[in-house]
């Protein structure tokens, strides 16, 4: 699922997703150099220690009775990643180390298969699609409880779309239901083997089950008394469902360390909302490896040159950053004298402008107009060289670049000037008051960009403020601290919302954010609706054949472009440096966090 980035999101996020190979590399995060001078290969901490081929565990290695502390961009929010408002990069972040998924993405993006907590994960059938997970003996929940088929199918049920309460309202509020909707049913044959009935193909399912959605079936049922939530179906008793929608949606979020167990290698302690710290210590009923620190503290820091400078001053031992920023990139860049190594990669996200069709934006040439008056080189050139010198535009929605099926689609609809945007809205009837901002039917060109606090955003909204004003169109600059996780982005309140989309590497995530939403878009906040880009999603999302989903997803991307909905700006690069341990990588998708149980102490 997409995660809102705050700063995002990975939204972050919000939540949906996408399928790639590879898309790690960037000028800086081949190599650094030590305190030595010695050259450090940044690209090769990119892979587990005990992977092999499609598989992954954590290295046994050898722990320390240390503190690790770790700077974020922003805060924890929800135990519950995937409801609209708790959905974020931020929160994947942490979790990451705390729940366990069925597949877990190295630092190329490679799906690998979790053998910690799984034997295999099958296709049994292919028509019709069956696939069958078998889940290892003896995994527990750090409160002793058996991890088992019961909470993957907590996970299927809560994210199914198909429950139904008293009101015929779904109780569970999941932030997307792309992939779990196609499974017809799931069935727990023991208490280790869950088989997966699909009503159609679905070739991106190694993306279910994943993305730090499984979570304790047994706390669950302890809440609502619900005696055996596998025997609770989606077309079961309403009331049932009621209460379990109501506990899963609504109880996991904040922190309460009671309900909140592990099954990852740590577990959350303790959590300080003042300080936006989360501490996180072993998981003492982790049967994998026990490497790592023993105890872990991530740290939101909003201001990425102030995460630079605790990282100077030894406040924080691994700076992670989603945000990339000159000034701060710089700073780490020149710490290896002090035993930092600093790294960049390109992420699975990308930055962008969403325009809500519920509001002004409904009228087509303001849109284009608006598309027209933004330069997107003007900000990468700005924003994002020091970081990463190769920073170009984003010219899709659904591909990255360099991805098979990437396809220039917005160069001849962005950036084309003031004058050609003044055309466009002259031609469609509006006319320039004498305060100079273009207006029709008593409403003018005038509108604000929302987004979370965030600098390099408010830099950005600057340069568009001054492109949109020699146009006629008056932009406004409005910072929500809370834009991103407090249900304004999710609701659609906002003209237009820039932030950034996280996705793991299945296209087939991004059908909830740009499908109708009253057609499967539960991620669509921003009201969009075409059925040119529905018909290509469906086609997509269940093809069978590789090249037939490849020309599908084109068809989307291109349906999305000429609807003039979303502006991508970037593809977005992370930063990170490190000092103390032998070998730190950040995730695009997952953070630096995907592999902590295997960090070994650097002296």
């Amino acid at each position: 699922m997409r995660r809102t980035k705050a700063v995002s999101a990975l939204s972050l996020v919000a939540g949906a997703s996408l399928l790639l190979s590879a898309c790690s590399g960037s000028d800086s995060g081949s190599g650094s150099t030590d305190q030595n001078g010695s050259s450090v290969d940044v690209k090769a901490m990119a892979v587990g220690k005990a992977e092999t081929g499609d598989t992954f565990k954590l290295a046994d290695v050898k722990g320390w009775d240390g503190t690790v502390t770790v700077g974020i961009d922003d805060g924890y929010s929800g135990y519950n990643n995937i409801t609209p408002d708790t959905n974020s990069s931020y929160n994947t972040y942490i979790l990451t180390a705390v729940l366990e998924d069925a597949f877990v993405l190295d630092g190329n993006n490679k799906i690998l298969l979790n053998k910690d907590i799984l034997d295999s994960v099958d296709v049994t059938s292919k028509d019709p699609q069956v696939i069958t997970y078998k889940i290892k003996p003896n995994v527990k929940w750090s409160d002793g409880a058996p991890f088992d088929c019961k909470d993957f199918y907590l996970s299927w049920l809560s994210q199914s779309g198909m429950a139904k309460g008293p009101d015929g309202k779904n109780p569970f509020d999941a932030a997307s239901t792309t992939g779990y909707d196609k499974i017809k049913t799931a069935t727990c044959k023991d208490n280790l083997t869950l088989q997966t009935d699909f009503s159609e193909p679905y070739l991106d399912y190694k993306g279910l089950f994943s993305g730090v959605q499984i979570l304790p079936a047994h706390i669950l049922e302890q809440k609502t008394g619900i005696a055996d939530i596998t025997k609770l179906a989606p077309t079961g008793d309403p009331a049932q469902l009621a209460k379990a929608g109501d506990f899963w949606t609504n109880k996991w979020k904040g922190f309460d360390k009671s309900i909140m167990p592990a099954s990852g290698p740590y577990m959350i302690d303790s959590f300080d909302a003042n300080q936006k710290a989360v501490t996180l210590v072993k998981n003492p009923q982790w049967g994998g490896g026990k490497g790592g620190p023993a105890k872990i503290v991530v740290r939101a820091m909003e201001d990425t040159k102030a995460m630079a400078t605790a990282l100077q001053n030894g406040e924080i031992d691994v700076a992670a950053s989603t945000q990339p920023d000159a000034t701060a990139a710089n700073t780490m860049k020149g710490l290896a004298a002090q035993g930092v190594t600093y790294g960049s990669a390109s992420q699975l996200t990308y930055e962008h402008l969403d325009l809500q069709f519920n509001r002004m934006f409904k009228d087509d040439a303001l849109r284009k107009a608006f598309f027209e008056v933004v330069d997107r080189k003007a900000i990468t050139d700005k924003l994002l060289k020091e970081v990463q010198a190769d920073a170009a535009p984003l010219n899709s929605i659904v591909f990255f670049q360099g991805e098979e099926g990437y396809t220039d689609l917005y160069s001849s609809k962005a950036g084309l000037g003031a004058e050609a945007a003044a055309k466009t809205l002259t031609d469609a009837g509006w006319t320039k008051g004498a305060d100079g901002i273009f207006a029709k039917g008593g409403q003018r060109a005038s509108f604000k960009i929302t987004h979370n606090q965030n600098a390099r955003r408010s830099q950005t909204v600057e340069i568009i403020i001054s492109q949109a004003k020699a146009a006629g169109i008056e932009v406004k600059d409005e910072t929500d601290a809370n834009f991103l996780k407090g249900g304004r982005v999710s609701t659609g309140d906002y003209d237009v919302a820039l932030f950034g989309w996280s996705s793991p590497p299945f296209k087939s995530q991004s059908r909830s954010i740009y499908v109708c939403p009253n057609a499967g878009g539960d991620q669509n906040y921003q009201n969009l609706c075409d059925p040119k880009i529905d018909d290509a999603f469906k086609t997509a999302v269940g093809a069978t054949d590789e090249q037939v989903k490849l020309q599908a997803y084109q068809a989307a991307d291109k349906a999305i472009a000429d609807k003039y909905a979303t502006i991508p700006l970037f593809q977005t690069p992370s930063m990170w440096a490190f000092k103390g341990i032998d070998r730190v990588y950040m995730q695009s998708y997952n953070g630096v966090l995907w592999n902590a149980g295997e960090w070994e102490q650097k002296k």
